[in-house]
């Protein structure tokens, strides 16, 4: 019997003959947290999908049990008890969270007709044994983002399976969820489960995993038993470099008003009222469904405003869509990129170029150089690792995807930004490559709204923070008092 539960041994998988993963080793014991961590783009996903027979790998050997499984499809991934719960969700958002939980597996009567009694009973006791306040009959895109990400987890956990990959799963969840999907990876390591557990928050490795692997550029940098090891020596690993500056601001006094707001109210939030100035960058901060988001959206006209008034510069404005926003200079990256904010089947250079497309198309004419040299510029500015500009955007790294949608809003000029949760699913380096963008902005005389559910993110990105509770503003706190009690005592009711 090997001493290993998974062996991945000497990876190579290339795109487009740019090779993503070199030769890539990873190990992993039953009854295990194996970390894997490294910056967008350095092939932990490629690695993770060779595993789970999305992207055959091109050579190398997988082996479970000391035995070689030809992994080639999902089913074969399945039938190896392999479960991964990806970064981006893949749920049916008008199917309840029951038959998202047994979608393609649903218990049957003996009629031959689905048997929800039974369904909705196994998919509630897999929720509670995870501790979550949910109920399996509810439809799923009634759930905000963060319930959403823990039914996937539920998901994954009822497919009974040995090997569990759990990509990002704290990216948008909030602290009792987090406790509550740790309390459930000890029950399932205790059961002898193994699992992969990838994350930017680094903080958390220490509390939860055994080992940790780190790996740079397609090639394992590191292995290390995780008392071996400290947060400076996995970032310096990762990044190659020391980050000496991680959040990247310097303040000075704010200028004209470009944007208030006064009394918005819509179905979720009420008599919302702020404003935000040239060269400012307003934190928004609070707990999961206190309104943050909503806020933003019946701004934009995505959701209903039912009462309130918007100014852009003094001018009073009705937008009823998010073009009318953008054409008055705003710019809006969501917290759902995957729905929201990318066309994942395309390009590269067209999700870059997309919202500029005057810039480079007249009548039935296309300057294909002016299109290429805006994508060119955007993906050096952010540093956006991608093979080609032709490679589709759905295979790129969640973080990677991220700056391609900030930079698709940038090539338009924006007075005013809006970042909801900036930097989800981003590594280290690129976090501190996004701060810095943010600087630079601010500096030119964009004014930023920052939601983020990272508290020292919004503590130290922020001139000041407006903090909500159940859909209002509780109160504004400027810089100098700004610190995360301060921030905490307004975003629960105490």
């Amino acid at each position: 019997m090997s001493e290993y539960l998974l062996e991945m041994r000497g990876i190579w998988k290339s795109f487009s003959g740019v090779p993503a993963l070199q030769g890539a080793d990873l190990r992993l014991r039953a009854g295990e947290v194996h970390a894997l961590v490294g910056e967008n783009g350095a092939g932990k996903s490629t690695l993770i999908n060779a595993l789970g027979g999305i992207y055959p790998k091109d050579e190398g050997q997988i082996l479970i049990d000391g035995v070689e499984m030809p992994i080639t499809s999902v089913v074969d991934a399945q039938r190896a008890n392999i479960s991964i719960i990806h970064q981006e969700l893949s749920l049916e958002p008008h199917l309840s969270v029951a038959e998202n939980i047994f979608i393609n597996r649903l218990p049957t009567t003996k009629r031959g007709f689905v048997d929800y009694k039974t369904m909705f009973a196994d998919a509630q006791a897999a929720i509670d044994n995870l501790g979550l306040d949910i109920r399996s009959e509810t439809i799923m895109s009634r759930l905000p983002l963060a319930l959403q990400q823990m039914v996937e987890i539920v998901k994954a956990v009822s497919f009974n399976a040995r090997i569990i990959v759990m990509d990002e799963p704290t990216s948008s969840i909030t602290d009792k969820e987090v406790e509550a999907l740790f309390t459930c990876i000890h029950r399932l390591k205790k059961a002898g489960i193994g699992i992969i557990y990838i994350s930017h928050r680094l903080s958390e490795l220490w509390r939860i995993a055994d080992e940790v692997t780190v790996m740079r550029d397609g090639h394992v940098v590191a292995n290390r038993r995780i008392g071996d090891i400290n947060q400076d020596e996995i970032v310096r690993f990762m990044v190659g470099r020391e980050i000496t500056s991680y959040y990247v601001r310097t303040f000075k006094e704010p200028g004209e008003v470009l944007l208030e707001v006064k009394g918005v109210t819509s179905k979720l939030v009420h008599d919302v009222s702020f404003t935000l100035r040239a060269g400012e960058i307003l934190g928004f901060a609070g707990l999961i469904g206190a309104g943050r988001t909503e806020t933003m959206k019946a701004i934009l006209g995505l959701d209903t405003m039912i009462s309130g008034e918007v100014y852009i510069y003094g001018e009073k404005v009705d937008l009823k869509t998010p073009k009318d926003a953008y054409e008055r200079g705003i710019g809006y990256i969501p917290e759902n990129r995957r729905e929201e904010g990318i066309i994942p089947i395309q390009t590269v250079q067209f999700n870059l170029t997309l919202k500029v497309l005057k810039q480079f198309i007249r009548g039935i004419f296309l300057n294909k150089k002016k299109e290429r040299e805006i994508a060119d510029k955007y993906v050096k500015l952010l540093s956006i690792r991608a093979a080609s500009l032709e490679m589709m955007l759905q295979n790129l790294s969640g973080g990677n995807q991220q700056k391609v949608i900030i930079s698709s809003w940038l090539a338009g000029n924006p007075r005013i930004l809006i970042m909801d949760e900036p930097t989800r699913g981003i590594d280290v380096g690129s976090k501190a490559e996004i701060y810095a963008l943010m600087n630079q902005l601010v500096h030119s005389g964009v004014g930023i709204i920052m939601i983020s559910s990272e508290l020292p993110e919004a503590i130290n990105m922020s001139d000041r923070v407006a903090v909500m509770r159940e859909g209002r503003i509780s109160a504004f706190i400027g810089r100098e008092q700004l610190t995360q009690e301060e921030v905490m005592k307004y975003a629960v009711n105490v």
